[in-house]
C-alpha cells in the first residue's frame, strides 16, 4: 500500500469517527429532550412506565396550595377533581403568573412517592387576557370610544 492510500484511509477513518460521534450526540439529545404530554387522569393508567418517561402535565393550580422557598416551589395541580402534588426545583425562578386557579404546565418526572418533580414550569393567568366587563357591545375589549378631531370640533393639528 502506498503512502498516498494510507493517508486517504487515515483521513477517511477520522471523518467516519467524527460523523458517528455527531450522530450519537444528536440521537441522545433528541431522546433526552423528548417529553410526553399526559393528563392527570392518564398518569394513573400508565403503570410503571410513568416513572421512566419525561412528562408534561397540565392543570389548574389549587387555591392555597402554593408554597415558595427561594427557587423551590410546591403546589397542587387539579384537573376535573384529580389532584397531583408538584415540586419544582429548577434553576430558573418560578413564573410570576403562577397563582391560585391559574393554568400551569409542569415538565419533569413522576416520582415513586406520588409527587411530580418538575424541572420546567409554564403558567398563564386567564384573568389577564379576559375581556373588560364594561366594554360597550360590539367593541373589542380594551378599546375605548374616542372621537376624531372633526367630531370634537378641533382642527386636527
Amino acid at each position: 500500500m502506498s503512502s498516498q492510500n494510507a493517508k486517504i484511509l487515515k483521513f477517511g477513518s477520522v471523518i467516519a469517527v467524527i460523523l458517528l460521534s455527531m450522530a450519537y450526540l444528536a440521537y441522545t439529545g433528541v431522546q433526552e429532550s423528548k417529553s410526553y404530554y399526559v393528563t392527570i387522569k392518564e398518569l394513573g393508567g400508565m403503570g410503571d412506565g410513568v416513572y421512566t418517561k419525561r412528562l408534561r402535565v397540565a392543570g389548574n393550580v389549587q387555591p392555597g396550595s402554593i408554597r415558595r422557598t427561594g427557587l423551590h416551589l410546591e403546589f397542587v395541580l387539579n384537573e376535573e377533581g384529580r389532584k397531583l402534588p408538584v415540586v419544582y426545583s429548577g434553576t430558573d425562578a418560578p413564573p410570576d403568573t403562577l397563582k391560585d386557579d391559574a393554568q400551569a404546565l409542569a415538565e419533569g418526572e413522576m416520582g415513586r412517592d406520588g409527587v411530580f418533580h418538575a424541572k420546567h414550569l409554564q403558567a398563564k393567568c386567564a384573568s389577564k387576557y379576559a375581556p373588560k366587563v364594561n366594554a360597550p357591545a360590539g367593541q373589542p375589549a380594551g378599546m375605548t370610544q374616542s372621537t376624531s378631531p372633526a367630531q370634537s370640533g378641533g382642527s386636527g393639528l
